[in-house]
């Protein structure tokens, strides 16, 4: 095998699903390029790099198969956009150049492939890629839709993985001590009614070592709700306004514009968490709309 990555005979190839779009609109040149020149992208959405050893041996036998997207950066040198682990596992096998494929492409762009290459080959864990979705957002002015058409996923998909991005650094420091990393528990954390909701529910999850299903039974003691109208501009639960019907809140707002009617699916009285609760998941879906 040669230390230039690529066996003899071996052409270079590229996963069609994103390089051959950008190459009809931009220049894509296909180069060797000497390995200590090349550098990781400092917004890269993946933080663990994970176990290289495989990876490595599979280097070390066949060569780097599929080449490295990268950016020149003007000065000699190159910045990966996609193939960081490939990159760090050559370093690893000894080689001393790489094949990639030079892409001259803009900030959003760069943006857009690291994370969707490491979407479609499920590289990202929960975590990277709920902060992965919500930078494209922050940093160009994204929506959930045109987001979710990006990286081939549905619109709730996109809209769940914001929820967790939105989780507080305190909450999700205890999610890593307790190694939650499930992503149907973290959204049951996130639709907590407030951060002091958030911990006592961890809590109860810590001590009593709930599985799925009993998880979100904890979360959710009674089932789903309609709501009856959700052109709401601010919500103010009052006590007296409580219908006494058992399944049924009933709110008129003070200035008489707008009434509310939460109709909850279970018989049993309902409890002011249930409003809250009720009330934060559509504040949380119009917020995101």
């Amino acid at each position: 095998m040669s230390k230039r990555g690529l066996p003899s005979g071996v052409k270079m190839r590229h996963d069609s699903h994103y390089v051959e779009d950008l190459a009809r609109t931009n220049r894509a040149v296909g180069r060797i390029i000497p390995i200590n020149q090349i550098a990781p992208n400092p917004d890269q959405p993946r933080v663990e790099i994970g176990d290289l050893s495989e990876l490595t041996g599979s280097i070390k036998q066949k060569g780097v198969l599929e080449p490295l997207l990268v950016k020149p950066n003007g000065n000699g040198t190159w910045m990966i956009i996609a193939g960081e682990r490939r990159w760090r596992a050559a370093n690893l096998a000894g080689l001393t150049e790489v094949p990639c494929i030079e892409l001259d492409i803009d900030e959003k762009s760069i943006a857009e492939i690291a994370l969707i290459e490491n979407l479609q080959r499920k590289d990202l864990n929960v975590w990277e890629e709920a902060d992965g979705l919500a930078y494209l957002s922050e940093k160009f002015g994204y929506t959930h839709e045109e987001i979710a058409q990006k990286i081939g996923k549905s619109r709730s998909t996109v809209t769940e993985s914001f929820a967790i991005a939105g989780l507080p650094e305190a909450i999700r420091e205890k999610c890593r001590r307790a190694e939650i990393n499930a992503k149907s528990t973290l959204l049951e954390i996130a639709r907590q009614f407030d951060e002091k909701a958030m911990h006592d529910f961890l809590d109860k999850i810590k001590n009593q070592g709930f599985n799925r299903a009993e998880i979100r039974k904890t979360a959710r003691p009674k089932q789903r709700v309609d709501i009856k109208d959700s052109t709401v501009s601010e919500i103010k639960h009052s006590q007296e306004n409580k219908n006494q019907e058992n399944n049924v809140f009933k709110y008129n707002s003070e200035e008489k514009d707008f009434s509310l009617k939460i109709s909850f699916n279970n018989s049993e009285k309902y409890e002011k968490r249930d409003v809250l609760r009720a009330l934060k998941e559509v504040f949380d879906k119009l917020k995101n709309n």
